[in-house]
């Protein structure tokens, strides 16, 4: 009878453990991510299923042109997937599909290999302030993103998007462009 008792007392050890490092890790080191909508491809495409690195700007500050998940900076009720391409202190000027980003008396384009044709024409400008940065979405015709609702408060950023688990055959490490 002892023996049986304590068979089930380490099965329910092993279980309580297994489930007491899963919350721990999904809580504070990576959670998973299904993307929903058409505003990152052809990078991500609805349905694609990510790994999200909560760790990493602990540790660091975020990177132009990281991919990132974070809360909705109007109500913070739902998850958006944006690509960060301005950084606090920067002015970004969108003009007819191009974006120059300026930081001081530096000036640089970004050469964005990733985006589609949809590329809306118009003009956008923004200075961001500290701890902010302007998100935009890799479809830029079909996004919701810093161009509606402003720049994103630092705050507000869950994590940096590392691995596509799924689909399988597309699974792979996620890098940020160079510029």
């Amino acid at each position: 009878m002892r023996k049986i008792f304590w068979s089930f007392f380490e099965v329910f050890e092993t279980v309580a453990i297994a489930i007491v490092a899963v919350v721990l890790i999904r809580t504070f080191i990576a959670q998973p991510f299904l993307v929903s909508g058409a505003s990152m491809e052809p990078s991500f495409y609805n349905g694609d299923y990510l790994l999200v690195d909560e760790l990493a700007y602990r540790f660091r500050e975020p990177e132009r042109g990281e991919v990132i998940v974070f809360r909705n900076p109007i109500d913070g009720s739902a998850y958006y997937i944006k690509r960060i391409i301005g950084m606090p202190g920067e002015r970004i000027v969108l003009e007819n599909g191009t974006i120059t980003v300026y930081r001081g008396d530096v000036m640089q384009t970004l050469d964005e290999l990733y985006i589609t044709d949809s590329i809306p024409r118009g003009q956008y400008e923004t200075t961001l302030q500290k701890e902010e940065y302007y998100v935009l979405g890799d479809n830029r015709g079909f996004s919701f993103d810093s161009r509606n609702w402003g720049p994103l408060p630092e705050d507000r950023i869950v994590g940096l998007v590392r691995l596509r688990l799924w689909p399988v055959n597309s699974a792979k490490a996620i890098t940020a462009p160079a510029y």
